[in-house]
């Protein structure tokens, strides 16, 4: 058990180098709750009986940058993606205008240390599927401009473009169009990020990218044989392409029981009627009766602390962060459960003999960096690259 001198520790490392999360779900988490009403649920208040986060959570777990998802479910397809997208932006900047002596909307890392100086959370957006650009160039271009600051190439169904980790392989990896795609995420400074996506996928966007990488929340595939994780072999490459993956703190990603027991969850939630990914209320209540014939297994900070050391082993220290998914996920390990949680984590890897200068690269500096670096790449490409105007079908045929 951490003791409490490590904790100290940890927390007194979490005020120099806060975290800079890679995936947050609040924004879906409150349009299923509150219909995006903030006077409904106040976040400046305590709400961890709806959710993983609200504010003070944040402050006590030491994040200083936060990437909220503007995630959209994959069954919006078309327009309806693109329609709801733009309201999961709409959300964030709604939050951020709520709470401007909390939060600052982040565009550049630049703007991100600036908000943690004057001690505001930096906001950032990242859209998480393909699908919210309807495989319109034009469209993520204006995402971009809306501020959102990486695509997820998939989530948790092909594109027309690009293979998801969790669908049966149609493009092989990412077609000529998904190449043209990375290669405008490249050109603007926005993350091509490679959590949800199919090994080929990976490879192929690690092929074609000039800029540094993300997995916004992803852990590895050696110590979790879960699709959804990365394969060494793409780890081992992040240190030429200088991308940064960030573990995640999923249950079924992270510990193989907990894989084989959402299984069965999702097919007892399917028998009453729910997507497998369900946990509103309701679902939860279907959840929690199954979980009392058939115990969940816990996965712990230990488990989390696993996939970082064998993480940190095949691509280097400077190659990790941290992604929890807090409020996309129905279960969290124990020491885990919500978005206070870091210290707890942070004084796991302090007992595994994990420097202060490495969890400061962990935390922060690895994530700022990679954000800077897309920056910079953008900054040469526009000068010699227009804005592609390519189509699916003109590529795809």
């Amino acid at each position: 058990m951490t003791s409490p001198d490590q904790l100290t520790r940890a927390r007194a490392l979490l005020s120099a180098a806060p975290v800079v999360d890679g995936h947050n779900d609040l924004p879906w988490a409150m349009r299923s709750v509150a219909g995006y009403d903030l006077d409904a649920v106040d976040l400046a208040a305590d709400q961890r009986d709806k959710l993983h986060t609200d504010l003070d959570r944040l402050t006590a777990g030491g994040v200083g940058a936060q990437f909220w998802s503007v995630y959209v479910p994959a069954r919006l397809a078309g327009d309806d993606a693109v329609s709801a997208t733009l309201e999961q932006i709409d959300f964030v900047h709604a939050l951020v205008e709520r709470f401007p002596d909390r939060l600052r909307l982040a565009l550049t890392a630049d703007q991100l240390e600036a908000a943690r100086a004057d001690g505001r959370i930096a906001s950032l957006m990242g859209a998480e599927g393909g699908h919210s650009i309807n495989s319109s160039l034009a469209t993520l271009r204006s995402l971009y401009q809306l501020g959102v600051r990486y695509l997820t190439l998939t989530h948790n169904s092909n594109v027309p473009w690009a293979d998801s980790a969790t669908d049966e392989p149609s493009a092989g990896g990412l077609t000529r169009f998904g190449e043209e795609v990375v290669r405008e995420l490249n050109r603007l400074g926005m993350l091509v990020d490679l959590s949800h996506t199919s090994a080929d996928t990976m490879r192929d966007a690690l092929r074609v990218s000039v800029a540094p990488v993300l997995f916004s929340h992803s852990s590895a595939r050696a110590v979790c044989p879960h699709p959804r994780n990365i394969p060494d072999d793409v780890l081992a490459q992040l240190p030429a392409n200088g991308g940064v993956a960030m573990a995640t703190f999923v249950p079924q990603f992270v510990l193989p029981a907990a894989w084989e027991w959402v299984d069965r969850a999702s097919v007892e939630l399917e028998r009453h009627g729910f997507h497998p990914l369900a946990h509103t209320p309701d679902a939860m209540k279907v959840l929690h009766a199954f979980e009392a014939r058939d115990p969940r297994p816990i996965a712990t900070v230990a488990t989390v602390a696993d996939h970082l050391d064998h993480m940190r082993e095949v691509a280097g220290i400077d190659h990790l962060g941290l992604g929890g998914d807090f409020d996309g996920t129905a279960f969290l390990p124990a020491g885990l459960d919500d978005v206070s949680g870091y210290p707890n984590l942070i004084a796991e890897l302090l007992d595994r003999h994990w420097s202060e200068a490495d969890l400061a690269k962990l935390t922060w500096r690895n994530a700022v960096r990679v954000l800077r670096a897309a920056e910079d790449v953008a900054r040469e490409l526009r000068g010699t690259r227009k804005p592609s105007i390519a189509t699916l079908a003109q590529l795809d045929g």
